[in-house]
């Protein structure tokens, strides 16, 4: 398959990762913050299901894809606020978000979460200051588009998860 400008593959950026999901679910649990250094930064966040759909559909039948790129963001822009919003109804109790300096998430959160330290490096400098840098700042009906079923919102995909974040 090949997208734009010979990309051996049809999707344009994945806004996001599921290792934050991880990582805001024990702040959640622990203080009911999702503690990130994202900043105020808008995001168009996409679930892992609707990216996985994306990706069977294509991969079943890669003929009409070839030539297109994707955007695999999420229907609708968000701060972190407005995210935390989202989570406080889904999760029926309070969240609010907590914008933390880099430095310190990295040595409070990505320390101790045991990962590899080349995506602990990955995570520290790609994902959160494109975060921060506003980068994720585009919407997309492209979950629906291809698959031709809309995108989870968010507040849909955490109260299906809801053991995950409260423990």
């Amino acid at each position: 398959m090949v997208g734009p400008a010979g990309d051996p593959h049809p999707f344009d950026r994945l806004p996001g990762n599921p290792l934050f999901t991880t990582l805001a679910a024990r702040s959640i649990r622990e203080n009911g913050t999702i503690t990130l250094p994202f900043g105020a930064g808008r995001t168009a966040p996409v679930a892992v299901d609707d990216v996985a759909r994306v990706v069977t559909t294509v991969l079943s039948d890669p003929a009409p894809h070839v030539g297109h790129a994707y955007e695999l963001a999420g229907p609708r822009m968000v701060d972190m606020t407005e995210m935390a919003e989202e989570f406080s109804r889904a999760l029926e109790r309070p969240v609010s978000y907590v914008d933390v300096p880099l430095d310190r998430w990295r040595a409070e959160v990505l320390a101790k979460a045991g990962l590899p330290p080349h995506v602990e490096q990955h995570l520290a400098t790609i994902l959160t200051r494109l975060h921060q840098d506003n980068r994720y700042d585009a919407a997309s009906d492209d979950v629906e588009r291809v698959t031709g079923v809309p995108a989870q919102t968010i507040e849909a995909f955490v109260a299906a998860r809801r053991d995950c974040y409260l423990g």
